[in-house]
């Protein structure tokens, strides 16, 4: 054995071809997914990008596993900013706590960013959610140092065309729709970018963005939906 290889058998030294280790990760709730990012999740302490040409492709179910394991531990998630008013019975059905979700709407682009970064630097945010419009780099890279300082999952959806920038997201997503599925891209992570998509299977049985045709919520579900002021539908 070289020396060189005897270095890094012995050293937790990164090769490049080879996935590096995250400091914590949660799981996606995707086995295929989970497989293809480092330490077997969503990052901890980094901040995730996900890119999609148009809302409403499935985005949000890619994440919602996540969400629901979260908020049904009694952690608190905080979206600042969202396309649409949040639809509180999907939500629920997809075992979301509600009271445990913060929306945002804050009246500017430099009030959303601010109050995406205080919500990693509160300590009290375990999952965040922002929509924020044509973030600068610098902007990017306050949020990503705010994301590592914390213990929080932090996602960022943005236009498939940022996917031309430079990003400080340890973790970078293409989204398409692919029929009943989402093929999933993944053009950064620590480690080799991802040569072919991964499709992934997505339920559709409701729209968490807007209003939609769905059962009702009632009790503690409904008055949490007030509280958050979100849609209950009746």
């Amino acid at each position: 054995m070289g020396a060189l290889e005897e270095i890094l058998q012995r050293h937790p030294v990164w090769r490049g071809g080879a996935l590096a280790k995250a400091v914590t990760a949660l799981p996606t709730g995707f086995a295929a997914l989970d497989a293809e990012l480092p330490s077997g999740g969503w990052p901890r302490q980094g901040l995730t990008e996900l890119l999609a040409e148009d809302a409403g492709i499935g985005e949000l179910g890619l994440i919602l596993p996540a969400l629901a394991a979260l908020t049904g531990a009694g952690k608190r998630a905080v979206w600042v900013s969202p396309l649409h008013l949040p639809y509180a019975p999907a939500l629920a059905a997809a075992g979301v706590d509600l009271t445990a979700l913060v929306v945002v709407a804050p009246p500017s682009r430099r009030d959303a960013l601010w109050a995406a970064e205080q919500a990693l630097r509160s300590g009290s945010c375990h999952v965040l959610a922002a929509w924020l419009k044509k973030p600068r780099y610098a902007e990017l890279q306050r949020l990503a140092v705010a994301a590592e300082a914390s213990h929080a999952v932090a996602f960022l959806f943005r236009p498939l065309a940022a996917a031309a920038e430079s990003s400080p997201a340890c973790l970078r997503l293409a989204l398409e729709p692919a029929g009943a599925a989402l093929a999933v891209h993944i053009i950064k992570r620590r480690g080799a970018p991802l040569a072919a998509p991964l499709r992934l299977p997505l339920e559709r049985p409701f729209h968490v963005l807007g209003r939609a045709s769905l059962p009702r919520l009632a009790g503690d579900d409904a008055r949490a939906a007030r509280r958050l002021h979100l849609p209950v539908h009746a």
